[in-house]
């Protein structure tokens, strides 16, 4: 199987299963002399794991992460850092009773259909549980950024359903957005968000929604031309968190209501620094970072699994009906947050050893 590791210089590669002993995530390219133990990654895994609230799936894994390699007295060595945690709570028999069929929208047709053989246990690789890897990984890189440039990444739950919060993204904090459990900014309508989630998921249903991301501190220069702009580096890396379903940058589709003058991004000096008046261009021109703050979204379908009576095929292509057992995120938004501020992270950690080689 290709497709496991993501980045050039700063190279991430994720390996492990969701029901399997332990998974992990392999860095390539960390400068070396960097501070890092384990207190610089558990935070943003606990932020990540299941089982933290009564929203989201209630199967119990600390993810409490070893660092087995690349670390010598403290420090970062250059060399590769191999990160681990292991399965805790693994219940495979959960997922017998689906061995022999195709569960709607997940990876069970098309892993059988392209290897011949697929995990049956909560997916496999297919499984969300793998992002912890990407978690624990994106907390290395997050480091990394903030000692160069002090960049901030700050993601938050924007939509559940029809639900929406608008803020500023320049004025949102982490400590806002930690400040109840489906991780929106704004109180009030968190509160409107968690009783949705509520409500569907004691129907067995699930919801999808949006989380939103700024991106503070930003140097000029970071992204390459063509196939390497830094969009386009963000938009794969948010496409590929399960359940992510689309990618909007600066004023996305709003964009497309607006006429030419109003949309373009006026420069300006101020301070002694070049800036732009306005910020429809998300903070990146030309597939490069101009100096603003990123802004981007990222939408997520309701969760496949639903605890619901379901009909579906066999292998056989016999139609049957099924009914899934086991612990579910009713809605993927809250534990989506760290995940995209990972992802986002590795990417930029990646561009900028591009830009400025691996020193810190």
């Amino acid at each position: 199987m290709s497709g496991d590791s993501i980045g050039k210089l700063f190279k991430v590669t994720n390996w492990g299963e969701s029901h399997g002993p332990m998974l992990g995530a392999v860095i390539e390219g960390c400068p070396a002399g960097m501070e890092l133990s384990v207190g610089d990654i558990q935070p943003a895994l606990d932020r990540r794991r299941p089982g933290q609230s009564k929203i989201v799936t209630q199967r119990k894994e600390s993810d409490t992460v070893q660092i087995v390699s690349g670390v010598v007295e403290g420090k970062t060595t250059g060399t590769a850092i191999s990160l681990i945690m292991v399965n805790e709570d693994q219940k495979s028999k959960d997922y017998s009773n689906i061995a022999e069929l195709y569960r709607p929208s997940h990876g069970d047709f098309t892993y059988q259909q392209k290897y011949g053989i697929r995990d049956v246990a909560g997916g496999g690789r297919s499984s969300a549980r793998v992002t912890a890897a990407s978690v624990a990984a994106g907390a290395v890189a997050e480091k990394v950024l903030f000692q160069r440039h002090k960049i901030e990444i700050i993601a938050w739950v924007e939509s559940v359903q029809d639900i929406t919060c608008k803020l500023d993204p320049e004025r949102v904090t982490r400590e806002q957005v930690e400040a109840n459990i489906v991780r929106c900014p704004d109180p009030d309508i968190a509160e409107a968000m968690i009783s949705r989630i509520e409500e569907v998921r004691k129907q067995g249903n699930t919801l999808g929604g949006v989380v939103a991301c700024c991106i503070k501190f930003v140097p000029v220069g970071l992204g390459e031309p063509v196939y390497d702009k830094l969009e386009a580096s963000l938009a794969h890396a948010m496409l590929s968190i399960n359940a992510s379903k689309g990618f909007e940058f600066g004023s996305g589709f709003s964009g497309t209501l607006m006429k030419g003058s109003e949309h373009n991004d006026q420069f300006i000096q101020q301070d002694g620094v070049i800036k732009t008046t306005s910020n429809y261009s998300g903070g990146v021109q030309a597939g490069i970072s101009n100096g603003m703050s990123i802004n981007f979204r990222v939408a997520f379908k309701p969760v496949a699994t639903l605890l619901q009576k379901q009909q579906t095929v066999n292998k056989q292509g016999e139609t049957v009906e099924y009914q899934v057992r086991g612990r579910h995120d009713p809605c993927v938004l809250p534990r989506a947050v760290p995940i995209v501020e990972a992802m986002a992270a590795l990417v930029l950690c990646d561009h900028s050893l591009r830009q400025y080689g691996n020193k810190l």
